[in-house]
């Protein structure tokens, strides 16, 4: 049972989203345009989920691992999977000594699972199988059809933001029965993209929380995934990723947030506070789960 009530969470946060999106739609053109935003919005949705995978692994230059070549990797996640009843996923590495990891895949019939050279040399077998419970749970809880769907919403209300932003400078509109006040357009387009990036890292911030939960009721360790994230925090301070367009828009699927803490603020990070992450484990273990 989660404590934090992270699926509710979810649900009004993507309903806050969903309606700043027909909110968008409803001032251009007076409303009629609505559904055609809405249409544009599940297409785009789609189109991001299905190629998840692929975007984010290209994004970390990631390469498929055999058994052989990491035999540890395949027994920790092999075990894992059985004892979930759940399909093992495609093992994959980034050639990058900033440790991390990630999980990506529109199903679990159709998932891979990341890890970074970095990661594999920064964590003892007990750390990682923490870190490998964490990504499994992202994929048997399906966040990455939750996050795929945040993400192509908010990069249409930007979209469609800039285009009002300019529709708003230059009047908009054909007459003025039909013109939306330009004022508001200008406003709702300044707004309108913060607002979406703001609930999107909300909402990549719950599914954290679920994983990190649900990552060590897998594993029945939950202090071997607080003392990860410890090593990734003090790894990544050490070795962090550059804040590439690639890499920010796959930043949101790896188990720590890869950038220096002052490129990205608090309330900007896709990623809960590690001394929160960290806590919230400690309780689970003194609770005995």
């Amino acid at each position: 049972m989660h404590k934090h009530y992270n699926g509710l969470k979810t649900a009004l946060l993507f309903g806050a989203i969903w309606a700043l999106l027909l909110g968008v739609g409803s001032l251009i053109g007076g409303g009629k345009f609505i559904w055609v935003f809405a249409l544009i919005g599940l297409g785009t949705t789609f189109y991001g989920y299905w190629n998840s995978d692929k975007l984010a692994l290209r994004a970390m230059q990631a390469y498929p691992v055999s058994e052989i070549q990491a035999p540890d990797y395949y027994r920790i996640v092999r075990e894992l999977s059985n004892a979930a009843g759940k399909p093992m996923p495609r093992l994959y590495m980034s050639p990058t000594q900033a440790p991390n990891a990630f999980a990506t895949g529109r199903n679990p019939q159709h998932s891979a699972v990341c890890v970074t050279e970095g990661l594999m040399d920064l964590l003892d077998e007990r750390e990682l199988r923490g870190v490998l419970g964490h990504e499994l749970m992202h994929v048997y809880n399906r966040d990455i059809l939750t996050s795929s769907v945040a993400a192509a919403l908010a990069g249409i209300i930007t979209s469609v933001a800039q285009m009002m932003m300019f529709a708003g400078a230059f009047g908009g509109g054909n007459s003025n029965d039909n013109r939306p006040n330009p004022l508001a357009m200008l406003l709702m387009a300044f707004l309108a993209p913060f607002a979406a990036m703001l609930i999107q890292m909300s909402i990549s911030r719950t599914r954290e929380y679920d994983a990190d939960e649900d990552g060590s009721r897998l594993t029945g360790d939950p202090l071997a995934l607080a003392s990860a994230l410890a090593k990734l925090e003090n790894g990544i301070a050490q070795a962090p990723l550059a804040p590439t367009p690639r890499v920010v828009n796959a930043s949101h699927m790896m188990i720590a947030n890869p950038f220096r803490a002052q490129d990205v603020s608090r309330m900007m990070s896709t990623h809960p506070s590690t001394a929160d992450r960290i806590a919230r484990l400690q309780q689970m273990a003194q609770r005995g789960l």
